[in-house]
């Protein structure tokens, strides 16, 4: 009688590489550091780039100097920025009544793509989350309080994702502000529920910054 077959599954391990460059290696683990590039990934991008000119690389490596040393963060709103006050701070059609609370610049640029939204923006910088050790005092929201204060403002939209993070972040800031006149809204609930902010379509976005509904009206939904 033959006895039945054993498959062994063999799991391939690819050999650590081997560079023939110390500078060919020490680019690659640089290159490797950026969010979502491998060290394979990071080695196609560095022979790219040794087969551009030469001019073209130091085109880059200069632009991403120049930015890291002389980018500044707006002395209003906390959004990058190449000066003090940043373009949309500055702009004198862009009404300071209205102030959309956002984590990030990318948000920023998200609702920026939509045209929909003709106020200013404070950036907090992140999303209060315990599990990460980031709490109040480690984001812009002091700032923001401080703006509430002077009277100035009239509504602050809060345009933060719709997780757990955003939602407790939301609520702080509203519990800081809730003796003040100012109106409170949330963008509608059109973004779906945990999903961030940066990857929805302009037109979902665009439709959720107008038909913002009252912030005391999310929390009773």
């Amino acid at each position: 009688m033959l006895k039945p077959q054993k498959y062994v599954l063999k799991i391939r391990k690819f050999a650590p590489m081997e560079f023939s460059s110390k500078l060919l290696e020490k680019a690659v683990n640089e290159m490797s550091q950026l969010p979502g590039i491998g060290k394979r990934t990071a080695l196609r991008l560095v022979l790219h780039l040794l087969r551009q000119p030469k001019d073209q690389t130091i085109l880059l490596t200069s632009a991403l100097t120049q930015m890291r040393s002389d980018i500044q963060f707006c002395s209003s709103c906390h959004n990058i920025s190449d000066t003090q006050l940043c373009d949309i701070c500055a702009n004198p059609r862009r009404t300071e009544e209205i102030i959309c609370v956002v984590e990030d610049i990318r948000d920023v640029m998200a609702i920026e793509n939509t045209s929909s939204f003709k106020g200013r923006y404070h950036v907090l910088g992140g999303k209060i989350s315990p599990m990460d050790g980031i709490g109040p005092n480690d984001l812009n929201i002091a700032s923001l309080v401080e703006k509430v204060k002077k009277g100035t403002v009239k509504e602050l939209i809060f345009a933060l994702s719709s997780t757990m993070e955003g939602d407790t972040t939301n609520f702080y800031i509203f519990k800081q502000i809730q003796d003040y006149e100012i109106v409170t809204s949330t963008i509608a609930r059109g973004i779906s529920v945990g999903n961030e902010l940066e990857y929805t379509d302009e037109v979902t976005l665009g439709r959720s910054i107008l038909n913002r509904i009252p912030f005391e009206t999310s929390l009773k939904s």
